[in-house]
This record gives C-alpha cells, sequence and structure tokens, in this order.
C-alpha cells in the first residue's frame, strides 16, 4: 500500500537538531564517546522542590485531567511571575501548554493561514519556519548576521521587509541560537513597525531568565504593544524540566479562547501533577535559577577564551546557552564531519538561517567542554 502525505507536511524538513542528536545517539549506541553539544538541555537536575511538588500532587490525587487552559494556581502563579516582570495579565489571559513549543504551535496555528506573511529574525529557531509553513504561512527574513547577530543595527532592514502585507512578527530575545538579549532601543524599533502597520509580534521569551549582566526586556512592557504582543515562555529551560513539557503563553483573551479550542481538540491539557510542580517553581526556586545561570556564564567565558586560544573569535552572546562558531562555508557538511571524526555534536547554522556558523550549546559540564573543543581542535576542525 502506498500512503498518500499532505502537502502541509511535506512543506517541511525534520528538526536539524533532532536529527543530530540522534545521529549522536546512534553513535553513543555502537559504544562511541560523543561529546554531545548539539541540544540544548540543562545539565543540572531538577530542582529538589518542583520534585517533591509534584510527588505531593500524585499522592494527592492530581492525576487526572487537568482545566485545559490550566489549573488556576499555576495560571495565577505564572500572572504574578510575569506582572513582576513589567508585564499585566490577568490568569483569564493565559494558556498552559505540554510544553513551550506547544504553546508555539498553537499561537501559530491561530493567527496564520494561507497566505499570511510571517516575517523572522535570522538566525531564527529551527522550528518557526516548519511552524508557518504548516499553517500555510509565507516567510521573509532579516538577517542579523552582519551584525553580530545584534537587531538594532539591523532595523532599517526590518524596516524595508515589514509592510502593510505583514500579519506576524517572530522576535526571540534572549535568542536561541544566538544568544542575542536585543536591546531596549532594538524593542522600541519593533513596537514602531508593528504599530504602524498593525502587525501582531510573538515574543519568545524561553530564556529570560538567563542573561548575564543585563536586562531583558519584554516585548508586550512597550507603549502600545500589550495589545499586539503574544508572550510565550516556559519552565524547561531555566528550572532543568526539559522532560516535563511545561510552558505558556500569555495573550489577549479572545486569541486564549480561539487557541483553547486547538488544545482542548489536540493535547487536551498539561499533565495536572507537572502543573503543580510548576507553581513550586515560580515560587520556590529562585536560588536555583542563580546557581544554574552563574555556572552558565562561566562557561561561556571559558569558551570564549578557548576559542581565542585557537584563532576563533566567536560572537558572544549575553543571554541563553549557547554560542554560534563560524565554520566552513558548507556548515552541514562540517558539523556531520565533526560528528564522524571528531566525535563532537553541533548543529549546522543554516538550519537556523544562518549558513557559514555552527551552533553550540554549553548547557554541559565545563570537562566535557573543554574535551569538546580539543576534539575539534585536534581533528583539524578549528
Amino acid at each position: 500500500m502506498s500512503m498518500n502525505f499532505t502537502e502541509r507536511i511535506q512543506r517541511v524538513e525534520p528538526s536539524a537538531t533532532i536529527a543530530i542528536s540522534n545521529l549522536a545517539s546512534e553513535l553513543e549506541a555502537d559504544g562511541v564517546d560523543v561529546v554531545d553539544l548539539s541540544v540544548g538541555e540543562p545539565d543540572f537536575p531538577t530542582p529538589e522542590p518542583i520534585v517533591d511538588a509534584a510527588k505531593d500532587a500524585m499522592d494527592a490525587g492530581h492525576t487526572g485531567y487537568a482545566p485545559s487552559n490550566g489549573i488556576p494556581a499555576l495560571r495565577s502563579a505564572i500572572a504574578d511571575s510575569l506582572g513582576e516582570r513589567g508585564l499585566s495579565y490577568d490568569p483569564e489571559e493565559i494558556m498552559v501548554t505540554p510544553g513551550g513549543k506547544q504553546a508555539l504551535f498553537e499561537v501559530v496555528q491561530t493567527l496564520v493561514e494561507d497566505g499570511s506573511e510571517v516575517v523572522l529574525l535570522d538566525p531564527a529557531w529551527v522550528s518557526y519556519e516548519a511552524m508557518v509553513k504548516i499553517a500555510g504561512g509565507s516567510l521573509k527574513r532579516v538577517d542579523l548576521t552582519p551584525h553580530d547577530f545584534q537587531l538594532e543595527p539591523a532595523l532599517p532592514e526590518l524596516a524595508e521587509t515589514v509592510s502593510a502585507q505583514t500579519d506576524l512578527m517572530i522576535v526571540n530575545s534572549p535568542s536561541n541560537p544566538s544568544g542575542a538579549v536585543f536591546s531596549e532601543t532594538a524593542l522600541d524599533g519593533v513596537r514602531d513597525l508593528a504599530v504602524e502597520h498593525d502587525v501582531t509580534v510573538i515574543a519568545d521569551e524561553m530564556y529570560d531568565r538567563i542573561t548575564y549582566g543585563v536586562e531583558q526586556t519584554s516585548l508586550g512592557t512597550l507603549d502600545g504593544m500589550a495589545d499586539r504582543t503574544v508572550t510565550v515562555n516556559g519552565f524547561s529551560k531555566a528550572y532543568s524540566m526539559t522532560g516535563w513539557r511545561l510552558g505558556y503563553f500569555a495573550a489577549p483573551g479572545d486569541l486564549v479562547d480561539q487557541a483553547d479550542k486547538l488544545q482542548s481538540h489536540s493535547v487536551t491539557c498539561a499533565t495536572n501533577f507537572v502543573q503543580h510542580a510548576g507553581v513550586a517553581a515560580l515560587t520556590e526556586c529562585e536560588e536555583y535559577v542563580t546557581e544554574m545561570r552563574d555556572a552558565f556564564a562561566e562557561r561561556r567565558d571559558m569558551l570564549v577564551d578557548l576559542f581565542d586560544d585557537h584563532g576563533v573569535d566567536v560572537p558572544v552572546g549575553d543571554g541563553a546557552f549557547y554560542m554560534m562558531v563560524p565554520v566552513a562555508d558548507d556548515d552541514q557538511q562540517w558539523c556531520e564531519n565533526a560528528l564522524s571524526e571528531a566525535h563532537v555534536a553541533t548543529v549546522p547554522g543554516s538550519a537556523f538561517g544562518t549558513p557559514g556558523y555552527a551552533r553550540l550549546s554549553y548547557a554541559a559540564s565545563t570537562e566535557r567542554l573543554k574535551e569538546g573543543v580539543d576534539r575539534l581542535a585536534d581533528n583539524g576542525y578549528l
């Protein structure tokens, strides 16, 4: 039997980050020691208060379905947390989802349709493009590479790109994959264009708690942006909860109501006891976030020095835990060869719209990071 696959699913390629990780797993299954720097997953355990809260919730019987938009306690805790960052949302304007990726998927499905024009800032996280294509939208892209991945100097190009035909912009700061934290001036520029052309903006702030010496500005706090911003965030990165699958978005109530239809007919809800753990994350774990952030900062600085020792100048991001390393023009082949020969897993920059780079995650121990750089150098990849 030959199945006929839909055109919408054939518009997209598998996730490059997952593809590299799968290749690394195959090598490891064959007994090869791989330094896997491809996946953005903190190497810290989930903080104990979160684990204890999940256990307590299960013991208390919170193992059934939850409300599709999230349990009230978590939505209230999220609203309070956002409020501390200057974002004013009511609990009814928050949708809890099984992971931040699901939050983005639901928002894109709710806002984008055939012919919708969406503007991305390159380098852009790999799944934005796929989500837009699945929804039937078209893409316009602004390349931040000539500006060390910063948005502010690229505002003229953004102004030339955004128009009356633009339906949606996606802004990710701190950025995956570059680690760039966009300045308030840059985000003011986004605001001005969004207001001028009546554009909705998704502010992906998944890494907002992971910044180094700079303050991250939330788009929704700027004048004129409260009603046109969808703030997306989650628990995977800041609280080392990648496998727990817990995220959320905050938006005007009518958008939440429409997206709730998609959630209720697909994943139903985020896992009940995991949501109780999310409350503990927001209310009891600040010291854990600080400890992890400080460790990431030390690793970033160490890597900058190590690459400098090998004559490689890398743009230094002020957030997240990624570094874009300049490599060969054919970055896909470079990454595949570096994996097969040096046994170091990274992600090709072309997957993010930025060829000639490899994304490295420093959410790994200092020992493994040093080992990874040594292997790359010893095998002629630096």
